[in-house]
């Protein structure tokens, strides 16, 4: 080929690549403005065959011409191969949490401290209206009830994102966020996409109610267990190894604020932010309005309220910020929280239902509960259909009777609750529940000590105290002995082959295979996982035999006083009395089940089968004597049995909530209530790196 020729094609395929970038950018700015109008503004300007047919046309010249593929390209959406884990990243501004307000009151409260604390710092000129006569100015908005990310933009594209961990370490999970399609992959054209700036988007992620009913639905349709609320779905698909799975989850982002910003002017107000949030192509919550004073924020709380039922998302409050963006870095922060802002809870939601029966279970302790049968009925995002209700005291002071209208509620959104029959809806077919004074399992006439609310079955033999007594001996804190479940534990005693817990290591091959459903890969499965656990430390197994009052940190105490086996078994009054946290009644309780003759016995059938009880290890250090840690939030490498190990280790203690006792709160990602109870009352909070730098051993 002439030199000519070779030039020729050469300039050819230039302007063919020429082509094709331009071709390739104007198909991505149109895909992205398609996905803009569909995702956030709901108004979408083309048919889905006709965004098919632009996205594939795109797809093929990116095949073609790989060097093309732009970083915000629709394509990128569709999901990264798995990857080994997550990244962390720290926050260049701390992703802060909020203190609460839980009613109208406290949010009165929460504009005078605001107006207090502005008197007190403002120079009124002679002759001006003071600011303490004058009313705040508030920008209200949804709390949404979701997972907070932040984004961030270098020069309009997103780069990071991550999740909001223990406000100041978060996950990298760009790869995820990407595969939302309300995420913009690019800001809308703007000095926020000059070179050079960085823009930091604060935001909530979200399944909308419809996405989450039909994602549960397709979920229980191939057999999978479904998520039992929206918060928990969107958290479990936005940390999945494998982004093609986010991708396959309709989830939804709405942008409620900014976090570092470099490069580019705000505006002065916190609607104007927000505002400008949206001409950027995100959603935004639809609540958000401006007031004024206390008197303001009592009424968008009560619309707010009023509304709730028809959003399609789910909310747990409203979050209420100063407006004036000068009057927020006036009013400053607290230790991990703004003075300038506030969470403004709803109470628990409430709906109504039919009782349609009371049923008796029978715990491990012969305890009698009544459980509420219910027409099954949706409260807060969760379908109710059983709810306990406590002991017979409850039910005649609630004076229930079966068939009643009764409202239900999920206490702290949560627990299910029967608050109260609605006597007017009665109808006179209703009856009363008579609470039966036999066990409904073995027929064995019940008991109720003087002074106590329950009911319990006296016979130790009641497969029913038996059944549940094995499973809390297999459980996760005890011998966690995986695949005894309670379908296997109740077809054991129907067919007397057990009688108590150490027949669990006696169990004979031949007639474990006899069992319906059973077979002998079955059998030998169950009898490996049981021979896995012959070896128990000493607190597991103490939690494990299932004494009243004795949870998992009790048992840990126990252990640490005992030391080992026998000096469990030999513990007097006395040093029971010197074990810290440990009161009369757990004391009495110990002491009753070490003089049960039975007991003993038990516990000497578990020996003689093999099972052995490691001592209790003495603490290998000192470095946390005498300082009591709360964990909370899932921690990047360590398991919490792990943290509190490591804690108990060298002789700091673990407890399950926070006070003011609490020396210090141990936060992982998505850390709750007790994070937030944390700053309330001033409690120091660090992370994992610094629980571990505090454990290390002194040079």
């Amino acid at each position: 080929m002439s030199s000519r020729a070779k030039n020729s094609s050469s300039a050819l395929a230039n302007a063919a690549g020429i082509e094709a970038a331009k071709h390739v950018a104007a198909l991505v700015r149109e895909l992205n403005d398609h996905c803009y109008r569909y995702y956030v503004l709901s108004r979408p300007t083309v048919t889905d065959s006709e965004y098919d047919r632009l996205y594939r046309e795109l797809e093929k010249l990116e095949v073609e011409h790989p060097t093309l593929v732009q970083s915000d390209s629709p394509t990128q959406r569709v999901g990264a191969p798995v990857a080994e884990g997550f990244k962390s990243v720290t926050h260049r501004v701390s992703m802060l949490s909020l203190g609460n307000a839980m009613d109208e009151e406290e949010l009165r409260e929460f504009d005078a401290r605001v107006q207090k604390f502005l008197e007190r710092d403002a120079e009124t000129p002679e002759g001006a209206e003071s600011v303490a006569t004058q009313s705040t100015e508030y920008f209200v908005e949804h709390k949404f009830d979701g997972v907070a990310v932040t984004l961030s933009y270098q020069s309009g594209v997103l780069v990071q994102g991550a999740t909001r961990g223990d406000g100041f370490t978060g996950e990298d999970i760009t790869t995820n966020l990407k595969t939302i399609r309300s995420i913009p992959l690019r800001l809308r054209d703007g000095p926020e996409s000059a070179e050079g700036v960085l823009l930091e988007v604060r935001g909530e992620v979200l399944f909308l109610r419809e996405h989450f009913e039909a994602l549960n639905r397709e979920l229980e349709g191939g057999g999978d267990e479904p998520f039992a609320n929206p918060r928990n779905a969107a958290s479990g698909s936005l940390r999945q190894l494998d982004s093609a799975e986010t991708a396959r989850r309709p989830l939804t982002f709405f942008a409620y604020g900014l976090g570092a910003v470099e490069g580019v002017e705000l505006a002065p107000h916190h609607a104007g932010v927000v505002s400008r949030l949206a001409e950027l192509g995100f959603r935004v919550s639809p609540l958000a309005e401006i007031v004024h004073g206390a008197d303001g924020l009592a009424r968008a709380y009560q619309q707010a309220l009023s509304t709730r039922p028809s959003l399609p998302f789910e909310v747990d409050g409203m979050v209420v910020k100063v407006n004036e963006r000068a009057l927020q870095e006036q009013l400053g922060f607290r230790q991990r929280s703004p003075r300038w802002a506030i969470a403004a809870k709803f109470p628990p939601e409430e709906e109504t239902t039919t009782l349609e029966d009371i049923m008796i279970q029978v715990g491990r302790t012969g305890a009698l509960t009544p459980v509420a049968v219910l027409t099954p009925v949706k409260v807060g995002g969760v379908v109710v259909s059983r709810a306990t209700l406590h002991n017979e005291d409850e039910i005649n002071r609630k004076q229930l009777m079966i068939g009643d209208t009764v409202v239900v509620r999920r206490q702290g959104d949560v627990i299910p609750a029967v608050v109260a029959p609605v006597i007017e809806r009665r109808t006179g077919a209703e009856r009363s529940f008579v609470f039966p004074q036999d066990c409904p399992r073995c027929g064995t006439q019940t008991v109720r000590p003087e002074g106590e609310v329950v009911r319990r079955c006296p016979n130790e033999s009641c497969p029913a105290k038996l059944a549940e007594r094995v499973l809390h001996f297999a459980s996760r804190g005890g011998a966690d002995i995986e695949g005894l479940g309670e379908k296997l534990v109740l077809a054991l005693l129907e067919h007397n082959l057990l009688k108590d817990i150490s027949d669990l290591y006696a169990l004979d091959p031949e007639k474990l295979a006899a069992i319906p459903r059973m077979g002998e890969t079955s059998t030998a499965k169950i009898l490996a996982m049981i021979d896995k656990r012959r070896e128990l430390p000493l607190d597991r197994f103490v939690f494990a035999l299932g004494i009243r009052h004795v949870g998992e940190r009790t048992a840990q105490a126990l252990s640490r006083a005992a030391g080992s086996l026998s000096g469990f078994l030999a513990l007097s009054p006395e040093q029971l009395a010197s074990v810290p946290d440990i009161g009369e009644e757990i004391t009495q309780s110990v002491l009753s089940f070490l003089g049960d003759a039975k007991e003993r016995d038990m516990i000497s059938r578990l020996l003689e089968r093999g099972l052995r009880v490691m001592d209790s290890k003495s603490p290998s250090g000192t470095s946390l004597l005498g300082k009591v840690f709360v964990l909370t939030g899932a921690l990047p490498t360590l398991s919490r049995k792990d943290a509190e190990a490591l804690i108990l280790s060298q002789g700091g203690k673990v407890s399950a909530s926070v006070s003011k006792k609490t020396s210090f709160v141990v936060a992982g990602a998505d850390a709750g209530s007790k994070l937030e109870k944390a700053n309330e009352l001033g409690v120091a909070v660090i992370d994992e790196d610094t629980l571990k730098v505090m454990c290390a051993p002194v040079a």
